[in-house]
């Protein structure tokens, strides 16, 4: 089982959405967040289970319809590289 960590860049991306949401419905805003937070849950004891990233080294769960978390596996650790709307061009 290995720990999942945030990059700087990933929960600062995380917490522009939940912060843009919340602006017009703050309840959607949490279950957001709440959802994401929860897919990212099997990660630990599965990091393959969702497919290859664009960017080599990366993979990407499709936490919501509308959002993508990017993540690397280390050898320690997965680490949660961005969370991205799946309409940003990316890379």
């Amino acid at each position: 089982m290995l720990p999942v960590r945030w990059t700087p860049m990933a929960a600062s991306s995380m917490a522009e959405i939940v912060e843009y949401i919340g602006q017009f419905d703050p309840v959607a805003a949490r279950a957001l967040r709440i959802r994401i937070d929860e897919a990212i849950l099997p990660l630990s004891d599965h990091p393959y289970l969702f497919r290859r990233g664009r960017l080599p080294g990366t993979r990407e769960l499709v936490a919501h319809q509308n959002y993508i978390v990017v993540y690397r596996v280390l050898d320690d650790f997965i680490e949660i590289a961005d969370v991205i709307h799946a309409r940003r061009q990316y890379p």
